[in-house]
């Protein structure tokens, strides 16, 4: 808001306009410019800083960046509780891990060690864009290289049933191993060899 008060400030100045005629123009108070341009004003909605830059001549951007993990809701910890029940007792269990890197902020939503072997689980409640989640693993797992495999764990909803059985070759691709042998060999406590998908 600092950086941006500046900007409006500036802007109108260059253009000499007064703080009257940029809120005129803009639909609000002079006091409310003011208060914009001293960066007083908490609360100040998108749609009014964008009317004021746009009459001083300047644009809003604004982009969305991953930042970290998001916070997980219920169906989500329910899911990974589904698959750690499904698991041999001899299964450590260590949750939200970061990858370790300094500064990076990914992190596998749970890793288990099986055995001498350290299995990822990604899980997603409502499966939506394959490539995106194809991508985000495969970079986990190259920065990762002590990860054997990955679980990608899926909320077994018709939805997520039908993008898998329509996505499946694609999905294969990167998660060879079928669902009922990764459980199999979960369920036994050993190491399931590579990387699959299962739905619960």
């Amino acid at each position: 808001m600092i950086e941006l008060g500046k900007e409006l400030r500036q802007a109108r100045l260059e253009h000499g306009l007064s703080q009257e005629t940029v809120a005129r123009a803009a639909r609000t108070s002079r006091a409310t410019v003011g208060r914009i341009e001293g960066a007083h004003l908490d609360g100040v909605s998108i749609n009014q800083l964008a009317r004021l830059l746009a009459v001083v001549g300047l644009e809003l951007s604004a982009r969305a960046y991953p930042a970290g993990q998001p916070v997980r809701d219920v169906a989500h910890l329910a899911l990974i509780d589904r698959l750690r029940r499904a698991v041999d007792r001899s299964v450590a269990w260590h949750f939200d891990v970061p990858l370790g890197a300094p500064g990076d902020q990914r992190a596998w939503d749970a890793v288990m060690s099986v055995g001498r072997a350290r299995v990822a689980v990604e899980a997603e409640t409502r499966l939506r864009d394959i490539q995106a989640v194809q991508r985000r693993v495969g970079l986990k797992k190259r920065d990762c290289p002590d990860i054997s495999g990955v679980v990608l764990l899926l909320s077994a909803t018709r939805h997520n049933r039908n993008v898998f059985r329509e996505f499946r070759d694609a999905l294969l691709a990167d998660f060879p191993v079928e669902a009922g042998v990764m459980l199999a060999a979960l369920a036994g406590g050993r190491d399931p060899g590579d990387s699959g998908v299962v739905l619960l």
